[in-house]
């Protein structure tokens, strides 16, 4: 497994989050595999549950979606035609091995849980819809196995009763993920300061499951302090399904995970003085030079010193300005010199 091996290299962890962008297609969701491991992917997400472990068929009115992308479904009717047949998630998971990449799923209730169990499972992530049932958090915990868990919609209340639950069971293999539940999510509403404070606050791990368009949000989140982006993914936004609208092609996927990679690179390490690069370039900022001849004898004045810049040779340093003025040159000094405390009494 990948996951602490890039967190403690200071890496990012990328997750491509397959979802329902197989759109009932296993040769697809292989093929989206591959891809995402060509892609810069750490990591392949799959979903564990049928409509029946989610909710009721029922039409009722409690069960019916109004407004946003999946207008007008009932609920039952929407996670049927999203979910991914459990008996495919081995071979999902033998795929994610042979292309160097970890597995990973989403339970949503026991019976899933016992079932990524058994087929070896390193790992599990907990949606944001499910961050408040303690039962299910407990039951996960309990196989003291990372727990990779959404924030979307939570309190701070809420997310500290999350991780007790989950730490009451021996648990603290815990990274948790900001998250916006909007499908897509405006940029207004990411609100990516929150990374640093669920950090301090929290004491652990933090990332971010991205369902905005692009990957600006996902570049930014890094900055702050991301150790782990999720990112839905799929081969082409023309093959419909219930998650294509906001998910990632390949060639997108891609240029995220190289914006990642750069702005790791960028962010360094805190370091104050002239780079290796800027080697050069240190000799040549502004020092004091002689800007008139000097005759032996003769007093440093506005006239005859000023700092100005030079190429690769330094005089003193500008602060040294005032101090300079009205000293006396010991030899003749020629226009053009750097002006070092030797040349004056």
């Amino acid at each position: 497994m990948k996951l602490y091996d890039k967190i403690n290299a200071g890496q990012t962890y990328m997750i491509a989050e397959m979802s329902a962008n197989h759109a009932g297609d296993l040769n697809r969701a292989m093929e989206l595999i591959e891809t995402a491991a060509a892609a810069g992917a750490d990591c392949v997400k799959t979903q564990t549950y049928t409509a029946d472990t989610l909710t009721i068929d029922s039409d009722a009115e409690a069960f019916k979606i109004h407004g946003g992308l999946w207008d007008g479904y009932v609920l039952h009717d929407l996670y049927k035609e999203a979910y991914t047949p459990w008996e495919w998630m081995e071979p999902i998971k033998k795929k994610c091995e042979e292309c160097g990449v970890d597995f990973l799923s989403t339970p949503y209730d026991t019976t899933s849980v016992d079932y990524l169990e058994n087929i070896g499972a390193e790992f599990f992530k907990i949606a944001s819809f499910e961050l408040t049932d303690v039962p299910l958090l407990r039951y996960v915990a309990r196989l003291h196995k990372p727990i990779i868990m959404s924030t979307g919609m939570a309190s701070e209340e809420e997310i500290q009763d999350a991780i007790d639950a989950i730490k009451s069971q021996g648990n603290d293999q815990i990274i948790l993920l900001k998250c916006c539940n909007a499908y897509p999510t405006v940029t207004s509403d990411l609100n990516l300061s929150t990374i640093p404070d669920m950090k301090k606050k929290f004491g652990v791990p933090v990332g971010l499951s991205d369902h905005s368009l692009g990957h600006t949000a996902a570049v930014g989140a890094v900055a702050l302090g991301a150790q782990v982006i999720e990112k839905h993914f799929c081969m082409s936004r023309k093959i419909k399904n219930p998650d294509s609208a906001f998910s990632m092609e390949p060639q997108e996927y891609k240029a995220m995970v190289e914006g990642v990679r750069d702005i790791e690179r960028a962010m360094g390490k805190v370091f104050y003085g002239p780079t290796e690069a800027e080697h050069d370039e240190y000799n040549n900022r502004r020092s004091l030079f002689v800007v008139e001849d000097i005759k032996a004898g003769e007093k440093l004045t506005e006239t005859n010193i000023r700092s100005i810049r030079s190429f690769n040779a330094r005089g003193i340093l500008p602060k040294y300005y005032d101090e300079m003025l009205g000293k006396t040159a010991i030899n003749d000094i020629s226009r053009g010199t750097p002006l070092t405390f030797e040349l004056v009494k």
